[in-house]
């Protein structure tokens, strides 16, 4: 879901360890970086449980990421898909935390 305007698009996610960060972008190719979120700025990783999310296209399939400055909900296209995700980034995001002590 968009940060300032919040409607649903479809985006491509690429985590990346070695620069402790995941991007994502517009295009399947690639080409147009959309954002960035820092593992740093990673406060929680959750389950939109409590159907927080504005109109999802999937609500089941919906979580949160949580930052400092915002939450981004993401909608995965399978239930393994979802937790799989949920836990990259978790993982990513405390191995920060464990290579910053």
């Amino acid at each position: 879901m968009g940060g300032k305007i919040k409607s649903w698009k479809k985006r491509w996610f690429v985590f990346d360890r070695l620069k402790r960060n995941f991007c994502y972008y517009i295009d399947k190719h690639e080409t147009k970086l959309k954002g960035l979120i820092y593992f740093q700025a990673i406060e929680e990783v959750y389950y939109d449980h409590l159907r927080s999310a504005a109109k999802s296209p999937n609500p089941a399939l919906t979580f949160c990421v949580k930052t400092h400055d915002r939450l981004y909900y993401m909608v995965a296209p399978s239930p393994e898909a979802m937790r799989i995700w949920m836990d990259v980034i978790v993982t990513g995001a405390e191995g920060y935390t464990q290579f910053m002590s």
